[in-house]
């Protein structure tokens, strides 16, 4: 999981970012380890239909749709032939769908289509980018059925995968998803994504500006995993308390 590639990033986004060079840099791993990137929807649909995979399977995917994706990760993508998807929040791309709010310099349309026509996948991540499990009903709806409206309008086909913001997701929120045309999501859980996670909750590893060229070894080997992000789980499990109760004191937790 990736958010910004930039060499000078916004400082909101620093933290998430990954430098064009060390992008790079894993790409060269990942080919030269013999793994084959695919897209989500392509995963999702071998396991949904016990079709074959290819050797050694893994995802590449960008959250939020900042423009650094098009301008240095998709050349470096394009070299390798390797597909990836991209979860944009439509909210914040500029535009004529734009309400604000984005974080850092973000993906324009035609970027996004180039993206599209260059094989990407191009997935959904809400419409503003809230902590979707903290919603009412109707605010839920919105986020997820606008989002993919709009996707839809502007690339001619609606995307069929989405990406939780934040990886904040409930029953609640993942029903909703489903409901609103999403075949399969995407949360963090910083884990190997497993076919027992089922299609609405497939986890993943959270690549960062730390994150140096032999630790995103031992990660897409699956190696160390746990240990890597023993304080991560510790702070979402204490995260997880706390919005389920406010999700209750809201009434809605379900």
């Amino acid at each position: 999981m990736y958010h910004a590639v930039a060499p000078d990033p916004a400082p909101a986004t620093l933290g998430l970012s990954v430098t064009p060079e060390a992008f790079a840099a894993q790409m060269g791993v990942v080919a030269e380890r013999g793994f084959t990137p695919l897209t989500t929807a392509a995963l999702a649909a071998a396991w949904r239909t016990g079709g074959p995979l290819p050797a050694r399977p893994l995802l590449v995917t960008f959250d939020d749709g900042y423009e650094g994706v098009h301008r240095y990760a998709l050349p470096v993508l394009a070299r390798h032939s390797f597909p990836s998807t991209v979860f944009v929040s439509t909210g914040w791309l500029p535009g004529r769908h734009e309400t604000g709010g984005a974080l850092d310099t973000m993906l324009d349309w035609a970027q996004v289509r180039e993206l599209a026509d260059a094989g990407t996948e191009i997935g959904g991540h809400s419409h503003t980018h809230p902590q979707l499990d903290q919603l009412d009903a109707r605010a839920l709806r919105f986020e997820t059925l606008r989002c993919r409206e709009i996707v839809g309008e502007e690339l001619g086909t609606a995307p069929a995968s989405f990406a939780y913001p934040y990886g904040y997701s409930s029953r609640r929120v993942r029903r909703t998803v489903r409901e609103a045309g999403f075949t399969q999501a995407l949360a963090v859980g910083n884990a190997l994504a497993r076919r027992r996670q089922g299609p609405y909750a497939l986890e993943r590893v959270t690549v960062r500006r730390s994150t140096g060229v032999e630790e995103f070894t031992r990660l897409v080997e699956g190696r160390a995993i746990a240990r890597t992000f023993a304080a991560d789980r510790a702070l979402t499990k204490g995260y997880a308390l706390a919005r389920r109760a406010r999700g209750a004191a809201r009434g809605h937790w379900i």
